[in-house]
């Protein structure tokens, strides 16, 4: 069982199955909470160029043909690229999927000139803030505290190592969407 990370747009057709996915989940934990249209409106609150290189990227992981994963990320500013959608397949999950998409996602930045990571998630997706605690981000809240007074949970992350190794190796990674095969 081979997993394929491939670098694509979020209009590519291999991206419906996380972007219906990401639907049901945020409607079914947050239904109209943080607006009346729903989580759709959050998923194209971004047009697809946010997610484009040189400034962003969009990736989805492949397994036997099926998308099984992904994320993406957006220009912040001069340094901080801001992670979205990061997802695995729900009947995937506890198998290290959405680690593997992390760690990608944290080498492209870098390989796209980016030196700090920041995200949030909503206060109902515990499984997310302990994926980003386990990996290396700071909250930039505090963790004690009941996370439904802050709503939207932030996190930061310094890649700036990545980023010194990306700018050894000579830039790196080709920035157009391609096909990179990992594990």
């Amino acid at each position: 069982m081979s997993d394929t990370f491939l670098y694509t747009s979020p209009l590519d057709p291999r991206a419906k199955p996380l972007i219906d996915e990401l639907i049901f989940e945020y409607d079914s934990r947050y239904g109209t909470y943080f607006s009346e249209e729903g989580a759709a409106a959050e998923l194209n609150r971004y047009p697809p160029e946010a997610f484009a290189p040189p400034q962003g990227n969009f990736l989805l992981l492949i397994r036997s043909g099926e998308t099984i994963g992904g994320g993406a990320f957006k220009h912040y500013d001069e340094r901080i690229a801001e992670f979205k959608r990061v997802w695995t397949r729900s009947d995937l999950r506890r198998q290290g999927l959405a680690r593997k998409v992390l760690l990608e996602l944290e080498a492209q930045a870098a390989r796209q000139g980016y030196s700090r990571i920041y995200l949030t998630t909503g206060f109902r997706q515990p499984e997310a803030v302990g994926l980003y605690l386990s990996n290396g981000y700071t909250a930039l809240f505090d963790v004690e505290a009941d996370p439904e007074i802050y709503k939207t949970l932030a996190f930061e992350k310094d890649i700036s190592h990545l980023a010194a190794s990306a700018a050894l190796l000579g830039g790196g990674l080709p920035l157009e969407p391609l096909a990179v095969s990992h594990l």
